[in-house]
């Protein structure tokens, strides 16, 4: 089981840029779907942002459509999200997870939440 650690939050002024990474251990990420996620304040459920599939394709939600960007680097066993024109609404705490699509084409987590990483937009 492949066990996965967020990193690269912090404070960011509005319009500023951020790249997270999701460091994986116990298993190479090569077979692995990937998700991130983020839980903002006061919101007790977790928004999908963006999947970067096993097979090299991405999907995005439209909330982080054009501004954010998934990839991956598999001899490094890491995704990163490439995070820019940030706004504050994009203060959360940030996760990766292994995910899985489904028969209805959806895609849902399949692996263990991380401890995230906390992004805070604010001047």
């Amino acid at each position: 089981q492949v066990q996965l650690v967020e990193s690269g939050g912090g404070l960011v002024q509005p319009g500023g840029s951020l790249r997270l990474s999701c460091s994986a251990s116990g298993s190479t990420l090569d077979y692995y779907s990937i998700g991130w996620f983020r839980q903002a304040p006061g919101n007790g459920d977790r928004e999908v942002l963006c999947i970067s599939s096993s097979d090299g394709s991405t999907v995005y939600a439209d909330s982080v459509k054009g501004r954010f960007t998934i990839s991956r680097d598999n001899a490094k066993n890491t995704v990163y999200l490439q995070m820019n024109s940030l706004k504050p609404d994009d203060t959360a705490v940030y996760y990766c997870a292994t995910v899985n699509q489904g028969s209805d084409s959806g895609w849902y987590r399949s692996g263990r939440w991380g401890q995230g990483t906390q992004v805070t937009i604010s001047s």
